[in-house]
């Protein structure tokens, strides 16, 4: 359904987005991820035919995205990773122009949203918070019940209630068939509604993998208290083990999944008061990568 292939979009300064391959196929909810100026943003406007690239292409639903711009923008959903409203309008303004400007006549699913995300559309939106804002692009973004949705920074300024409302959202657009990729500093939301990631970095993509796959494939982290710290720190590292922090108690020891054995019968040679596994984040496994690849 989204389609990129060798798209390469430089800046006079030399940073950019170099060489991007990748799909998201139809119903599949892909998170995009990476710091700022990593290319997450340059990525998506080349998507919506705000930039033009200069070498390669992207299409969305078998349309170009810089010649059939104007036919994506019309259906699709898109929330803007810094939404900008026109000064002026109310709420119900601002939804009522846009849903007349894609020609939306149906307005149960922009009511449901409204109510979902407990949205008062009747201030004028210059006066609104920025969860209030971004309350509004989210219901822009949903209610013309889209097939596509790119999403830049989804949830920002999001309480944790709406934060998680807004994961619901995404789950059930999932269940109806909906392709959505999703940029986020929020990893939470990939992990819980992402079938898979893409991982860029200096613009360039360093990782594509399915989610279950990314985590299982990493390091697991163990929080081991030992009767002798010192001793079970050295048995560890002569063994070829990553260790962590190290505390008058405790020795936070990281081991891959293919040495979980190789740990338990290295452990097994000091005596154990207790073990803690380390519960390991999306978050935690991008950090990893991100400090690892591409060096």
């Amino acid at each position: 359904m989204i389609e990129v292939k060798g798209l390469t979009l430089k800046y006079p300064s030399g940073k950019g987005i170099f060489n991007l391959n990748f799909k998201v196929n139809s119903g599949e909810v892909m998170g995009y991820l990476g710091p700022n100026g990593a290319g997450k943003t340059t990525t998506i406007r080349a998507l919506l035919g705000f930039m033009q690239p200069n070498i390669g292409t992207c299409s969305i639903g078998g349309l170009d995205c810089t010649k059939d711009a104007a036919k994506i923008q019309k259906t699709l959903g898109y929330i803007p990773g810094e939404i900008a409203f026109l000064d002026g309008m109310n709420g119900d303004e601002f939804l009522k122009f846009i849903g007349n400007m894609r020609g939306t006549r149906d307005l149960t699913r922009q009511k449901q949203l409204i109510e979902m995300f407990e949205l008062d559309t009747k201030g004028t939106i210059k006066k609104f918070s920025k969860g209030m804002k971004q309350k509004v692009g989210i219901v822009t973004a949903f209610m013309h019940n889209p097939e596509v949705l790119i999403l830049d920074e989804p949830t920002s300024g999001l309480d944790p209630l709406m934060q998680n409302r807004f994961i619901e959202l995404i789950l059930e657009e999932k269940k109806q068939g909906k392709t959505i990729l999703m940029s986020s500093h929020m990893f939470e939301e990939v992990e819980r509604a992402g079938d898979n990631v893409l991982i860029i970095k200096d613009g360039k993509i360093v990782v594509q993998s399915d989610v279950t796959k990314l985590k299982d494939s990493q390091r697991k982290g163990f929080i081991i208290k030992p009767a002798d710290v010192t001793s079970a720190a050295d048995i560890l590292k002569n063994a070829g083990f990553e260790v962590g922090s190290v505390t008058n108690e405790t020795v936070e020891v990281f081991v891959t999944g293919e040495k979980v054995d190789q740990f338990i019968k290295t452990a097994a040679q000091f005596k154990v008061l207790n073990l803690e596994v380390k519960v390991q984040t999306l978050e935690d496994i991008f950090i990893h990568f991100y400090s690892k690849v591409g060096k």
